[in-house]
């Protein structure tokens, strides 16, 4: 009976899996809107990769193993999400010690430790950055976030990529980089996607079920997305944040009922949340 049971649940999840009724809305997403003006000047920042600290994390992570045979940035990308998505199978109530990138690998290297979704994320920015690509910890929340218990942010990463000069999302978590038209999207390029074109949308790194349980899954959270301004590998950063927030959409004071939200600066205007990077001298 209990064999049976289990066949008759995977029977029935593959059924909504591929069924075309799509049970939790992805072709029904809200498509949202933003400024497409510069109206704010934020002075967002980034280590060059001599930083001391990034210095130490490429040789102390073997960072040019990590991407050996990799050419391209985007590649150079890839190599570098799969690597860290291997580190460790997903916890999402599970905190290291510490919360650097060194500190997070050797810890779950030490401990066998797993954890969340920030590690990943905090760790492949840690990497990227090492390597001259741009890169940042960004912060997806759900239009409940203020009424909702939990569940109501996932972090990823966007890189700035050269060759396609422009950010690109990036979810270490599950290995997957979002493709349109052979074009890697970011944050909010895949909520449009999503809600326009989902039939044409690819996730790189995953395969045909995953990236349709992806798609579905990923989708809520793509509402309010913030960053850090000051992104360097530095003691005396910034805690200032920016949070882009659709047209009509109410800014966010509170996380999940009881956590406020602090430091944070707010723009609807795409070109302020998607600057080309720039470094310190």
């Amino acid at each position: 009976m209990l064999i049976l049971m289990k066949v008759i649940t995977m029977l029935l999840f593959y059924s909504i899996l591929f069924s075309g009724c799509n049970y939790v809305g992805v072709p029904q997403s809200e498509l949202l809107e933003f400024d497409h003006h510069s109206l704010e000047k934020y002075e967002f920042k980034w280590s060059l990769p001599d930083d001391l600290y990034l210095t130490r994390l490429y040789e102390e992570l073997a960072v040019e193993e990590i991407i050996s045979g990799a050419d391209t940035e985007l590649e150079k990308v890839k190599a570098a999400t799969i690597w860290t998505h291997n580190l460790w199978r997903h916890d999402g109530s599970n905190q290291p010690e510490e919360s650097d990138p060194i500190a997070i690998v050797r810890e779950a290297e030490e401990t066998g430790q797993n954890f969340r979704c920030v590690e990943y994320s905090i760790v492949l920015n840690g990497v990227l950055n090492s390597l001259g690509i741009p890169s940042r910890v960004l912060a997806l929340k759900t239009k409940d976030v203020e009424t909702r218990k939990s569940g109501a942010g996932h972090v990823v990463v966007e890189a700035y990529v050269e060759e396609y000069g422009k950010w690109v999302f990036i979810d270490p978590q599950w290995n997957a980089i979002p493709i349109l038209d052979d074009i890697p999207l970011n944050a909010v390029e895949l909520q449009k996607a999503l809600a326009e074109r989902e039939a044409q949308l690819t996730i790189s790194g995953l395969s045909a079920i995953r990236q349709r349980v992806y798609r579905n899954w990923i989708s809520e959270y793509l509402f309010y997305f913030d960053v850090r301004v000051d992104n360097r590998f530095s003691d005396d950063t910034s805690d200032q944040r920016l949070m882009l927030v659709p047209i009509g959409a109410d800014k966010p004071r509170v996380f999940q009922r009881r956590w406020p939200v602090e430091n944070m600066s707010y723009t609807h205007s795409l070109p302020v949340f998607y600057p080309a990077p720039f470094v310190e001298d």
